[in-house]
């Protein structure tokens, strides 16, 4: 797995990861989506570098303009309920994106352990297709794994495959190592080092979902 980590670079990226991070600035549940938004039309924009290409004809009132346009086949794909302004964002830059959604949640039992549930899952064909799978956080990198399983189960092979996480655990990240193919590059905004017992990102930002949809039972 090819790690592209966008935050090692001066740009804006980390002044909207900061404001994310910002425990006062995140109160503002819209400011934390619209960040989330932004961050994915960076990656989108991104992405879009290593995409297919060809020359066509575009037809103006003056005349005739050879342009380089892409041809790639999109699929946006995203794990419910924190990475939906990020799926917004990434689908602003990619028009005519097919997309796939799952919903994927810890299930915890008596001994606060937890598994990952997936139990729903919408998705295209995937054949031949460039998949983009976003998760707002990767912590143990379970949710992204089982998440693109299946995909690939109910959709089929894409051609390729796009993993944007903003913020990432390098614990999850040594998973996604060994548990996907070495060509799929995961793009992120930050890598923090620790972990909890819980398996919450430190210094992370706090859960994602809540900070952008409100609180749960």
């Amino acid at each position: 797995m090819e790690l592209i980590d966008l935050g090692k670079g001066n740009s804006l990226i980390n002044s909207f990861v900061a404001q994310m991070r910002d425990k006062k600035i995140q109160k503002d549940s819209m400011r934390f989506r619209t960040n989330l938004h932004r961050l994915g039309q960076i990656f989108a924009y991104e992405i879009s570098k290593t995409l297919d290409y060809s020359a066509k004809d575009v037809q103006t009132p003056l005349g005739t303009a050879n342009m380089n346009l892409q041809d790639s086949k999109i699929v946006v794909a995203t794990i419910l309920r924190a990475g939906l302004p990020l799926h917004d964002g990434i689908l602003s830059y990619f028009d005519n994106a097919e997309n796939a959604f799952i919903a994927a949640y810890r299930k915890y039992d008596a001994a606060e352990k937890f598994h990952v549930n997936t139990e729903y899952c919408t998705c295209p064909d995937l054949n031949g297709k460039v998949l983009i799978l976003a998760d707002t956080m990767l912590a143990t990198g379970s949710s992204l794994l089982l998440g693109y399983e299946r995909l690939l189960a109910d959709g089929g092979e894409p051609s390729y495959t796009h993993l944007v996480c903003p913020i990432a655990s390098v614990y999850a990240v040594e998973a996604l190592k060994k548990g996907l193919p070495k060509n799929t590059p995961l793009w992120t905004a930050a890598i923090d080092e620790e972990l909890t017992s819980h398996s919450y990102i430190v210094p992370g930002l706090g859960d994602a979902g809540d900070l952008a949809y409100g609180g749960k039972l």
